[in-house]
Formats: structure tokens, C-alpha cells, sequence
């Protein structure tokens, strides 16, 4: 019986180069309150939102993505033609088929790099960074392009005061590489599918379609339960993540999850019980929750402005409609 040949892929992987794009047009909450009988205190308060970036036309989900790619492999020293692989986390690219990161691949310049969509939602930058690590680790790719990229504003039903003022648009995106040493923790990863009515489109697709509905499909949710998941469970898989790599919060540099609402953020890490020593994203407060990729947009902002920096150990955790969650620890680019 014929051996198969066993890969020759990287002992490790890490994450090279990082990048992100936002917008040009910034919408204040002013301009939410048109549609929704609600006040800017009572957003700040609950969600901690004061502005957000919409996409124009221009502004499409393949667009915003070779943008913030083109800055990732910029940061990562490497060429398009390097790639190996692209994958990208979306929810709001509106053609079933081809997937938009055959496109992206194209554009960039990659030497016909595998390429393909996955529909993780606010979790889906996690479900990416874990499929890169396996991919380079395994030996199937030297370098992968992860990307979290969103158009949330068309999803947006700015009628619904429970999420008008939630959304907003942009796209993030890493390079993952060989590294000789873990940079790349365990992810703690899962699904809570009985729980998948708290957050969801409001009607498939052929509802509009066939005219059984005139209004255009949404995003909707059920803020409580999804607040109250989110603070206790998510909490619980950001420590198996952290035990998962054998560190404490005390050895943590860096907090940064998914930018869903500061609330969320703030008693996350009171449970987590994270020393003030650690540096918190709060990237939400000008972005707004960009689902997939609020994580790369928020790890860019930090490393711009210095708040982090290269070498820091950062936990990172995304989670959203499914239910569905994922949790790791990386060393930043």
C-alpha cells in the first residue's frame, strides 16, 4: 500500500502585516436620529457609539478590501504574488456566487491564489486567522490573506431603534506567515445554534424576492439576550482561550474584541478582571460594529496610533449571529 507523502509546512505561523480601510463618509448619530425616535445620550450610553463610516458606490465590499490588503502586505514585507491563499469574512457581499475573494485575489495581483468567502459573521475574522494558521502550519500556503470586510449600512434597517445606530461599514485584513516560534495561540472556537433567532436577517432572501415582503431585508436582534451572552459566556471562552495558551491576564498587552458595543467591552473585562495595565480597543465608539471586520480595523487603529505595539501579547475574541464565537491569543505584527 502506496505511503502518502506528509506535508512540509511552517512549525508555526503569525500574523506579518496588517491593514484596514473605513470609509470616507463619517456619519454622526445626529443623522440616526432622523429615522428613529431616540436621542445621542441614549446611543452613547448603550452602545457607546457617537460616529460610524458608510460606504458610497464606489465603496464596494471588493474595493474596501484590496485597499486594506494592499496595507497588509505593504506591513508585511511580502508581495501579492506570495499569497497563497485568500480568505474573506463577509456577511454583506450580495452575489451568491463567485465568491468576492476570487475577485479581491485577482485585483491584488496574487499568482492564482486559492480564494474563497466564509460566513462567520462578528466571529468570522477568528474563523479566518484559525484557517490561515492550518494552512501554513500544514504546509498548503506560505503566506495567507485574511480578510474581515463589511457593507453593513445596506443591511441596515434604519427604522429598527434596536440597531439603526449599530452598524457601520469598512474592511480589515492580516497576513498570516511561517513563524518560528507560537504566535498563534489555540483557538476556542464553537456555535450556540439554538440560540440563532437572537440575531438574524429578518426574511430570507426569496421573501423579497417573490413579494411576500415589500421591505428590503435586515439585520435584526434581541439586544438583552444577545448582551447578556455575550457578557457571561463570552467571557468564559475568553479565559479557555487564555488558559488555552498557557498565560494569565497578567501576562496580557493588549484586549481587543469584537466591537459590538463598549458596554459589552467594559464588563468583559471586569469579569476577565484585566489589569489596568492592559490596553483595551474601544474602536467602536468611531466605527461602529463592522461585524468581521471590526477585529483587523481595531488591531490597525492600535498599532497606528501606538496604543500597541509590535511583540505585544494580545487576546482577541469575536462573536455574533449563529450564535457563533471565536478566541485567540497572538503576538502582534
Amino acid at each position: 500500500m502506496a505511503k502518502i507523502k506528509p506535508s512540509k509546512g511552517a512549525p508555526y505561523a503569525r500574523i506579518l502585516g496588517v491593514g484596514g480601510y473605513r470609509p470616507t463618509r463619517v456619519v454622526p448619530n445626529e443623522v440616526i436620529l432622523e429615522t428613529i425616535d431616540s436621542s445621542d445620550e441614549w446611543i452613547r450610553s448603550r452602545s457607546g457609539i457617537e460616529t460610524r463610516h458608510w460606504a458610497n458606490d464606489e465603496e464596494t465590499v471588493a474595493a474596501m478590501s484590496v485597499e486594506a490588503s494592499g496595507k497588509a502586505i505593504a506591513d508585511a514585507g511580502i508581495t501579492a504574488s506570495q499569497i497563497g491563499a485568500v480568505v474573506v469574512s463577509t456577511v454583506s457581499h450580495f452575489k451568491q456566487t463567485p465568491a468576492v475573494a476570487t475577485e479581491i485575489a485577482d485585483k491584488l495581483g496574487t499568482d492564482k491564489a486559492a480564494a474563497f468567502d466564509i460566513s462567520a459573521g462578528c466571529a468570522g475574522f477568528g474563523y479566518g486567522l484559525t484557517l490561515a494558521k492550518g494552512m501554513i502550519v500544514e504546509g498548503s500556503a506560505e503566506y495567507v490573506l485574511v480578510i474581515g470586510v463589511e457593507r453593513l449600512s445596506d443591511l441596515t434597517d434604519l427604522e429598527d431603534r434596536a440597531t439603526a445606530f449599530l452598524f457601520g461599514d469598512g474592511a480589515g485584513a492580516v497576513v498570516v506567515g511561517p513563524s518560528k516560534e507560537p504566535a498563534i495561540g489555540p483557538t476556542v472556537w464553537g456555535s450556540e445554534g439554538d440560540k440563532s433567532e437572537t440575531i438574524k436577517q429578518t426574511v430570507p432572501w426569496t421573501d423579497y424576492r417573490d413579494g411576500e415582503v415589500a421591505k428590503f431585508p435586515a439585520i435584526t436582534q434581541e439586544g438583552q439576550a444577545v448582551f447578556r451572552w455575550a457578557v457571561f459566556e463570552m467571557a468564559k471562552v475568553a479565559q479557555q482561550a487564555l488558559d488555552a495558551a498557557g498565560i494569565s491576564s497578567a501576562d496580557l498587552d493588549v484586549f481587543i474584541p469584537h466591537q459590538a458595543n463598549e458596554r459589552i467591552i467594559d464588563s468583559m473585562v471586569k469579569t476577565l478582571k484585566l489589569p489596568e495595565s492592559v490596553t483595551v480597543a474601544r474602536d467602536v465608539r468611531t466605527t461602529g460594529n463592522t461585524s468581521a471586520a471590526s477585529i483587523p480595523l481595531a488591531m490597525e487603529r492600535l498599532l497606528a496610533t501606538g496604543e500597541a505595539k509590535s511583540g505585544d501579547t494580545a487576546l482577541v475574541i469575536g462573536f455574533g449571529a449563529g450564535l457563533v464565537y471565536a478566541a485567540t491569543v497572538v503576538t502582534l505584527p
